[in-house]
């Protein structure tokens, strides 16, 4: 036994703290985690779980309109839709979830200390007056929402408090043009809120395929979504009635009950005590790691969001399993970043994997497009104007597949599977020679035969 409380102490319960916590605890070192806020983190709390959930309740109003040309009677959009219902089922299943992720680290023998930890040292940990010592101290607070400056922004929310409001609001404006805004304006459009989306630029969602971004910008604008490109927030006020008066950077005006900002997150580094303890910092709050997770200071190591990397849950896991390697076996062992898969649940979701044409193009590759759009089959029943987009980016010198990119329902269910045959390197030839599965939309990415100019 060394002379440290622990060998191992975490600060922060999100995902990546969670999966370092129990498995390094289950190797048999002795682990504490310290957690102020939600026991799961973001994901579970106010990230994927609950936005997932509210993706789903947003879906039906749409499924009952669906349902009628199917023979079902007695749904119509929007009737019947109780906003407490959702909410407080969310809080319960989140309340559970708190519950397991406490009861998993309890079982792996971790100690839970609930309460803001900052760390005093490079080996030394405080949470509410009392201190303790720890070989190697990991950090995992991950990132928060960023509210942007400006003349009343006193008044809006964040992703963190939309799934909690007491009523749903009639009218919503959301500021932002990543996932998380393009996601919030499909919930609240799908729950039958007049639904606005303000962004700075002139396309959303950058960084992916360019043809996504024009075919969800299209969706978007079918289901009633109301754009608003190349329009930011200048001020706002709040009425007497309650009403929010937007008055954006180019003068126009809006008048709407609830404001979204989701406008990036920053990392959760502040009031942590990491810059007296030594810990480089880069100027955006990240903390820059070596591939062990090794910080400037060599007994502290951080990993997740709060790094500066991807900020996504399974990667904040991979690399909490790669850093307990490291503990056991003193080598590195990161996670591979390449060809990592991703979904937008926007509606229609997107999914994602490999490099978009425009990333292939740049780097000089020679590439074969192949694209394909058209009706999913049950609406062509039930007459819904949506349709589904999918395309595969091909090296034509090796005939590898290098991108994969779907816009349609169940696009994250299947982008899954074919980005494990991407990350096997499988050929264009190899998928032509699979057999799809009829009727389906995923036996689209199996029988793409025509190159796209």
């Amino acid at each position: 036994m060394s002379d440290f409380d622990f060998d191992l102490f975490v600060v922060g319960a999100g995902s990546g703290g969670v999966r370092a916590s129990r498995m390094a605890a289950s190797k048999g070192f002795r682990v504490a985690v310290a957690e102020d806020r939600y026991m799961g983190g973001t994901c579970v709390n106010v990230g994927c779980v609950p936005k997932k959930l509210f993706v789903y309740a947003s879906e039906y109003s749409e499924s009952f309109q669906d349902a009628l040309a199917y023979g079902w009677s007695g749904s119509q959009s929007g009737e019947g839709f109780a906003w407490p219902t959702l909410r407080d089922n969310n809080a319960a299943e989140i309340t559970r979830l708190n519950g397991i992720y406490r009861n998993l680290l309890d079982n792996a023998g971790v100690t839970t200390i609930d309460g803001r930890a900052t760390v005093t040292g490079p080996q030394q940990v405080e949470v509410d007056g009392k201190s303790y010592s720890a070989e190697r101290i990991l950090v995992a607070t991950g990132a928060w929402p960023f509210i942007p400056d400006f003349p009343g922004n006193e008044h809006v929310i964040t992703s963190n408090e939309v799934f909690s409001m007491e009523t749903l609001p009639r009218r919503v404006l959301v500021v932002g043009g990543g996932y998380i805004a393009v996601e919030f304006a499909g919930i609240f459009n799908g729950l039958g809120c007049e639904s606005h989306l303000f962004y700075r630029r002139d396309l959303f969602l950058r960084g992916f395929d360019m043809d996504v971004r024009h075919f969800v910008r299209d969706q978007m604008l079918e289901k009633g979504v109301d754009l608003h490109f190349n329009a930011d927030v200048a001020r706002i006020d709040r009425r007497g009635d309650g009403t929010l008066h937007v008055t954006a950077t180019d003068g126009t005006t809006l008048e709407v009950d609830c404001v979204l900002t989701a406008t990036g997150r920053v990392a959760n580094t502040s009031g942590l005590g990491l810059e007296k303890a030594g810990v480089q910092l880069r100027d955006d709050g990240t903390i820059p790691v070596n591939e062990n997770f090794q910080t400037s200071v060599p007994s502290i190591f951080a990993l997740g969001d709060v790094t500066g990397g991807p900020q996504l849950t399974p990667v904040a896991t991979a690399e909490a399993m790669s850093f307990v390697r490291y503990l056991e076996e003193g080598a590195a062992s990161g996670p591979d970043y390449q060809n990592i898969p991703t979904a937008v649940f926007c509606q229609p979701n997107i999914a994602t994997v490999g490099l978009t044409e425009e990333e292939a193009r740049a780097a000089g590759t020679q590439l074969r497009i192949f694209k394909s759009s058209f009706k999913p089959m049950k609406f062509t029943v039930s007459g819904r104007n949506e349709r589904s987009f999918m395309k595969l980016i091909v090296e034509s010198a090796s005939d590898r597949v290098i991108g994969a990119h779907m816009v349609g329902p169940d696009a994250g269910e299947i982008i899954q599977g074919i980005a494990v045959a991407i990350k096997a390197g499988a050929t264009k030839a190899e998928f032509d020679s699979t057999i799809g599965i009829h009727p389906t939309a995923a036996e689209e990415f199996v029988t793409m035969r025509t190159e796209s100019s």
